[in-house]
Protein backbone atom coordinates (compact mmCIF):
# COMPACT_ATOMS: atom_id res chain seq x y z
CA UNK A 1 0.00 0.00 0.00
CA UNK A 2 1.54 3.51 -1.17
CA UNK A 3 1.11 6.77 1.31
CA UNK A 4 -2.16 8.42 -0.10
CA UNK A 5 -2.56 12.00 -0.01
CA UNK A 6 -3.50 13.86 3.53
CA UNK A 7 -6.88 15.11 1.84
CA UNK A 8 -7.82 11.68 0.94
CA UNK A 9 -7.19 9.71 3.52
CA UNK A 10 -10.61 7.57 4.36
CA UNK A 11 -9.62 4.99 6.76
CA UNK A 12 -7.90 5.60 9.97
CA UNK A 13 -6.56 3.08 12.62
CA UNK A 14 -7.05 3.65 16.01
CA UNK A 15 -4.68 1.59 18.57
CA UNK A 16 -6.50 2.15 22.06
CA UNK A 17 -9.79 3.18 22.26
CA UNK A 18 -10.06 4.84 25.51
CA UNK A 19 -10.64 8.65 26.30
CA UNK A 20 -8.23 9.63 24.04
CA UNK A 21 -8.85 7.26 21.44
CA UNK A 22 -12.60 7.23 21.82
CA UNK A 23 -11.89 10.64 21.21
CA UNK A 24 -10.21 10.67 18.14
CA UNK A 25 -12.60 7.91 16.71
CA UNK A 26 -15.86 10.14 17.43
CA UNK A 27 -13.73 13.59 15.87
CA UNK A 28 -12.99 11.28 12.88
CA UNK A 29 -16.44 9.61 12.27
CA UNK A 30 -17.66 12.71 12.26
CA UNK A 31 -15.38 13.96 9.63
CA UNK A 32 -16.63 11.14 7.33
CA UNK A 33 -14.03 8.78 7.97
CA UNK A 34 -14.30 5.32 8.69
CA UNK A 35 -12.78 4.10 12.05
CA UNK A 36 -10.49 0.56 12.23
CA UNK A 37 -10.27 0.61 16.59
CA UNK A 38 -8.40 -1.98 18.36
CA UNK A 39 -8.52 -1.61 22.61
CA UNK A 40 -7.78 -4.76 24.86
CA UNK A 41 -10.35 -4.14 26.77
CA UNK A 42 -13.37 -6.19 26.95
CA UNK A 43 -15.42 -3.91 26.62
CA UNK A 44 -14.10 -1.59 24.44
CA UNK A 45 -16.85 -1.16 21.67
CA UNK A 46 -19.45 -0.71 25.01
CA UNK A 47 -17.36 1.88 26.40
CA UNK A 48 -17.03 3.85 23.05
CA UNK A 49 -20.88 3.43 22.11
CA UNK A 50 -21.55 5.13 25.84
CA UNK A 51 -18.87 7.67 24.96
CA UNK A 52 -20.82 8.51 22.03
CA UNK A 53 -24.07 8.43 22.90
CA UNK A 54 -22.68 11.24 25.03
CA UNK A 55 -21.34 13.41 22.63
CA UNK A 56 -22.30 12.90 18.92
CA UNK A 57 -25.26 15.08 19.85
CA UNK A 58 -22.55 17.85 20.37
CA UNK A 59 -20.78 16.77 17.31
CA UNK A 60 -24.31 17.02 15.30
CA UNK A 61 -25.07 20.49 16.54
CA UNK A 62 -21.43 21.27 15.40
CA UNK A 63 -22.06 19.74 11.81
CA UNK A 64 -21.19 16.74 10.63
CA UNK A 65 -19.23 16.33 7.26
CA UNK A 66 -20.73 14.62 4.20
CA UNK A 67 -20.91 10.41 4.60
CA UNK A 68 -20.14 10.68 8.91
CA UNK A 69 -22.02 7.49 10.71
CA UNK A 70 -21.48 6.25 13.89
CA UNK A 71 -21.69 3.12 11.76
CA UNK A 72 -18.74 3.70 9.98
CA UNK A 73 -16.76 2.03 13.17
CA UNK A 74 -15.62 -1.56 13.58
CA UNK A 75 -13.45 -2.98 16.23
CA UNK A 76 -11.21 -5.74 15.19
CA UNK A 77 -9.13 -8.02 17.57
CA UNK A 78 -5.20 -7.36 16.36
CA UNK A 79 -3.17 -4.46 16.47
CA UNK A 80 -2.00 -5.85 13.38
CA UNK A 81 -5.42 -6.30 11.76
CA UNK A 82 -5.76 -2.26 12.06
CA UNK A 83 -2.36 -1.68 11.00
CA UNK A 84 -2.15 -3.31 7.77
CA UNK A 85 -5.91 -2.36 6.28
CA UNK A 86 -5.58 1.51 7.66
CA UNK A 87 -4.36 4.62 5.44
CA UNK A 88 -2.96 6.09 8.54
CA UNK A 89 -2.58 4.87 12.46
CA UNK A 90 -3.27 7.16 15.61
CA UNK A 91 -1.86 5.70 18.46
CA UNK A 92 -3.43 6.51 21.64
CA UNK A 93 -2.19 3.43 24.15
CA UNK A 94 -1.33 4.37 28.22
CA UNK A 95 1.62 7.08 28.46
CA UNK A 96 4.36 4.98 29.45
CA UNK A 97 7.61 4.83 27.65
CA UNK A 98 8.30 1.26 27.43
CA UNK A 99 4.83 0.17 26.39
CA UNK A 100 4.31 2.95 23.89
CA UNK A 101 8.12 2.08 22.44
CA UNK A 102 6.96 -2.13 22.06
CA UNK A 103 3.65 -1.09 20.75
CA UNK A 104 4.81 1.54 17.84
CA UNK A 105 7.10 -1.17 17.03
CA UNK A 106 4.21 -3.82 16.72
CA UNK A 107 2.54 -1.97 14.46
CA UNK A 108 5.54 -0.63 12.48
CA UNK A 109 5.80 -4.07 11.82
CA UNK A 110 2.35 -4.67 10.75
CA UNK A 111 1.81 -1.99 8.46
CA UNK A 112 3.04 -1.34 4.92
CA UNK A 113 6.22 1.42 5.20
CA UNK A 114 4.81 3.55 3.49
CA UNK A 115 1.45 4.28 6.05
CA UNK A 116 2.34 7.37 8.80
CA UNK A 117 2.05 6.48 12.51
CA UNK A 118 1.21 9.03 14.51
CA UNK A 119 1.21 9.22 18.38
CA UNK A 120 -1.27 11.05 21.24
CA UNK A 121 1.71 11.11 23.34
CA UNK A 122 0.73 13.86 25.92
CA UNK A 123 4.56 14.61 26.93
CA UNK A 124 6.67 11.68 25.45
CA UNK A 125 9.66 12.15 22.66
CA UNK A 126 8.75 10.85 19.74
CA UNK A 127 12.70 10.40 19.54
CA UNK A 128 12.21 8.01 22.48
CA UNK A 129 9.56 6.57 21.42
CA UNK A 130 10.69 5.22 17.71
CA UNK A 131 13.57 3.23 19.27
CA UNK A 132 11.88 0.12 17.94
CA UNK A 133 10.58 0.53 14.94
CA UNK A 134 12.03 -0.62 11.87
CA UNK A 135 10.76 2.52 9.70
CA UNK A 136 10.73 5.28 12.06
CA UNK A 137 10.89 7.99 9.36
CA UNK A 138 7.06 7.67 9.18
CA UNK A 139 6.08 8.41 12.90
CA UNK A 140 5.23 11.35 13.97
CA UNK A 141 3.39 12.59 17.15
CA UNK A 142 -0.30 13.96 16.72
CA UNK A 143 -0.38 15.65 20.48
CA UNK A 144 -4.81 16.23 20.67
CA UNK A 145 -6.10 18.38 23.63
CA UNK A 146 -9.18 16.57 25.66
CA UNK A 147 -11.67 16.15 23.98
CA UNK A 148 -10.32 15.39 20.47
CA UNK A 149 -13.66 15.79 19.15
CA UNK A 150 -14.41 19.18 20.70
CA UNK A 151 -11.10 20.71 21.17
CA UNK A 152 -9.12 22.16 17.89
CA UNK A 153 -5.66 21.64 18.96
CA UNK A 154 -3.28 19.34 17.78
CA UNK A 155 0.22 19.49 18.20
CA UNK A 156 2.31 17.57 15.93
CA UNK A 157 6.49 17.30 15.73
CA UNK A 158 8.60 14.75 14.61
CA UNK A 159 11.66 12.51 15.96
CA UNK A 160 15.33 12.67 15.36
CA UNK A 161 14.81 9.49 13.27
CA UNK A 162 11.44 11.26 11.38
CA UNK A 163 11.10 12.17 7.95
CA UNK A 164 10.37 16.03 7.88
CA UNK A 165 7.88 14.88 4.88
CA UNK A 166 5.99 12.48 7.17
CA UNK A 167 5.29 15.58 10.30
CA UNK A 168 3.92 17.76 7.10
CA UNK A 169 2.08 14.77 5.59
CA UNK A 170 0.63 14.75 9.31
CA UNK A 171 -0.50 18.35 9.59
CA UNK A 172 -1.56 18.68 6.32
CA UNK A 173 -3.95 15.42 7.18
CA UNK A 174 -5.52 17.24 10.55
CA UNK A 175 -6.22 20.07 8.87
CA UNK A 176 -7.66 18.33 6.46
CA UNK A 177 -9.97 16.60 8.76
CA UNK A 178 -10.76 19.71 11.05
CA UNK A 179 -7.98 20.40 13.29
CA UNK A 180 -6.21 23.66 13.78
CA UNK A 181 -2.48 22.09 13.47
CA UNK A 182 0.36 23.74 15.39
CA UNK A 183 3.36 22.17 13.49
CA UNK A 184 6.71 22.47 16.06
CA UNK A 185 10.11 23.23 14.68
CA UNK A 186 11.69 20.77 17.29
CA UNK A 187 11.05 18.28 20.35
CA UNK A 188 10.18 19.77 24.19
CA UNK A 189 8.66 17.23 26.55
CA UNK A 190 5.39 18.61 27.20
CA UNK A 191 4.89 20.12 23.46
CA UNK A 192 3.61 23.98 23.84
CA UNK A 193 0.14 24.37 25.34
CA UNK A 194 0.72 21.44 28.30
CA UNK A 195 3.61 23.40 29.30
CA UNK A 196 2.41 26.36 29.37
CA UNK A 197 -0.71 25.24 31.38
CA UNK A 198 1.47 23.35 34.00
CA UNK A 199 3.38 26.73 34.39
CA UNK A 200 -0.34 28.05 35.67
CA UNK A 201 -0.88 24.76 37.57
CA UNK A 202 2.20 25.51 39.43
CA UNK A 203 1.64 28.77 40.46
CA UNK A 204 -1.83 27.88 41.61
CA UNK A 205 -0.92 25.49 43.86
CA UNK A 206 2.08 27.49 45.45
CA UNK A 207 -0.78 29.97 45.74
CA UNK A 208 -3.63 27.64 47.52
CA UNK A 209 -0.35 26.35 49.84
CA UNK A 210 0.49 29.46 50.92
CA UNK A 211 -3.30 30.49 51.33
CA UNK A 212 -2.95 32.79 49.16
CA UNK A 213 -5.70 32.12 47.75
CA UNK A 214 -8.56 29.33 47.19
CA UNK A 215 -9.39 27.19 44.23
CA UNK A 216 -12.85 28.87 43.87
CA UNK A 217 -11.04 33.06 43.32
CA UNK A 218 -8.45 31.06 41.08
CA UNK A 219 -10.58 29.50 38.88
CA UNK A 220 -13.09 32.71 38.96
CA UNK A 221 -10.07 35.15 38.39
CA UNK A 222 -9.39 33.19 35.38
CA UNK A 223 -12.50 32.25 33.92
CA UNK A 224 -13.74 36.26 33.72
CA UNK A 225 -10.14 37.47 33.25
CA UNK A 226 -7.60 36.40 31.07
CA UNK A 227 -9.30 33.54 30.33
CA UNK A 228 -12.17 35.16 28.35
CA UNK A 229 -8.99 37.46 26.40
CA UNK A 230 -7.15 34.23 25.55
CA UNK A 231 -10.26 32.52 24.06
CA UNK A 232 -9.70 35.12 21.70
CA UNK A 233 -6.37 36.51 21.34
CA UNK A 234 -3.28 34.47 22.57
CA UNK A 235 -1.09 35.98 25.27
CA UNK A 236 1.54 37.55 22.74
CA UNK A 237 -1.19 39.43 21.19
CA UNK A 238 -2.86 40.19 24.22
CA UNK A 239 0.22 42.17 25.07
CA UNK A 240 0.93 43.86 22.20
CA UNK A 241 -2.86 45.03 22.02
CA UNK A 242 -2.05 46.12 25.30
CA UNK A 243 0.82 48.41 24.22
CA UNK A 244 -1.49 50.68 22.05
CA UNK A 245 0.20 51.90 19.00
CA UNK A 246 3.57 50.89 20.19
CA UNK A 247 2.64 47.21 20.51
CA UNK A 248 4.44 44.34 21.76
CA UNK A 249 8.10 46.71 21.71
CA UNK A 250 6.20 49.45 23.82
CA UNK A 251 5.44 46.58 26.59
CA UNK A 252 8.57 45.01 26.63
CA UNK A 253 10.01 48.64 26.90
CA UNK A 254 7.92 49.32 29.79
CA UNK A 255 7.39 46.36 32.26
CA UNK A 256 10.19 44.48 30.92
CA UNK A 257 11.76 45.25 34.49
CA UNK A 258 8.87 43.39 36.17
CA UNK A 259 9.70 40.12 34.87
CA UNK A 260 12.57 40.32 38.12
CA UNK A 261 9.52 41.22 40.37
CA UNK A 262 8.54 38.00 42.57
CA UNK A 263 5.09 37.83 41.15
CA UNK A 264 5.79 34.05 40.47
CA UNK A 265 8.18 31.49 41.78
CA UNK A 266 8.70 30.65 38.22
CA UNK A 267 12.52 31.92 37.03
CA UNK A 268 12.50 35.00 34.66
CA UNK A 269 14.22 34.38 31.71
CA UNK A 270 16.56 37.43 30.63
CA UNK A 271 14.71 39.49 28.45
CA UNK A 272 17.53 40.07 25.90
CA UNK A 273 17.65 41.96 22.61
CA UNK A 274 16.82 38.45 20.68
CA UNK A 275 14.44 37.46 22.83
CA UNK A 276 12.45 41.19 22.63
CA UNK A 277 13.09 41.20 18.35
CA UNK A 278 11.15 37.37 18.58
CA UNK A 279 8.43 38.65 20.48
CA UNK A 280 7.90 41.75 18.50
CA UNK A 281 8.24 40.17 14.91
CA UNK A 282 6.38 37.79 16.06
CA UNK A 283 2.96 40.02 17.04
CA UNK A 284 3.91 41.68 13.35
CA UNK A 285 3.44 38.38 11.68
CA UNK A 286 -0.21 38.15 13.73
CA UNK A 287 -0.88 41.39 13.20
CA UNK A 288 -0.92 40.68 9.40
CA UNK A 289 -0.78 44.68 8.71
CA UNK A 290 -4.73 44.84 10.82
CA UNK A 291 -4.60 48.27 12.53
CA UNK A 292 -5.05 48.59 16.72
CA UNK A 293 -8.76 49.45 16.02
CA UNK A 294 -9.80 46.74 13.53
CA UNK A 295 -7.91 44.03 15.96
CA UNK A 296 -9.16 45.92 18.71
CA UNK A 297 -13.31 45.71 17.51
CA UNK A 298 -12.25 41.64 16.23
CA UNK A 299 -11.67 41.13 19.86
CA UNK A 300 -14.25 43.42 21.27
CA UNK A 301 -16.89 41.63 19.28
CA UNK A 302 -15.82 38.23 20.10
CA UNK A 303 -15.59 38.90 24.40
CA UNK A 304 -19.26 39.96 23.64
CA UNK A 305 -20.18 36.88 21.98
CA UNK A 306 -18.56 34.80 24.88
CA UNK A 307 -19.85 37.03 27.98
CA UNK A 308 -23.58 36.38 26.08
CA UNK A 309 -22.18 32.58 26.37
CA UNK A 310 -21.29 32.86 29.77
CA UNK A 311 -24.46 34.70 31.02
CA UNK A 312 -26.58 32.11 29.63
CA UNK A 313 -24.87 29.68 31.13
CA UNK A 314 -24.48 31.42 34.70
CA UNK A 315 -28.37 32.07 34.60
CA UNK A 316 -29.52 28.16 33.54
CA UNK A 317 -27.39 27.22 36.99
CA UNK A 318 -29.12 29.93 39.25
CA UNK A 319 -31.97 28.13 41.44
CA UNK A 320 -35.67 29.33 40.19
Amino acid sequence: MSRVEPESVTTIGIVGCGVIGGGWALHFLAQGLHVLACDPHPRAAERFAAMAEAAWPQLVRLGLKPGASLDNIQFLGRVEEVASRSDVIQESTPESLESKVAMLARIDAAASPDIPILSSTSGLRMTDMQVGCRHPDRTAVGHPWNPPYLIPLVEVVGGELSDPAVVEWAARFYAAFGKKVVKMDREVPGFIATRLQEALWREMLHMIDAGEATPEQIDDAVRFGPGLRWAILGPSMVYHLAGGEGGMAYVLEQFGPSLKWPWTRLEAPELTERLSRLLVEGCDRMAAGRSLAEMTADRDHYLVELLALLSRDRAGKEPS
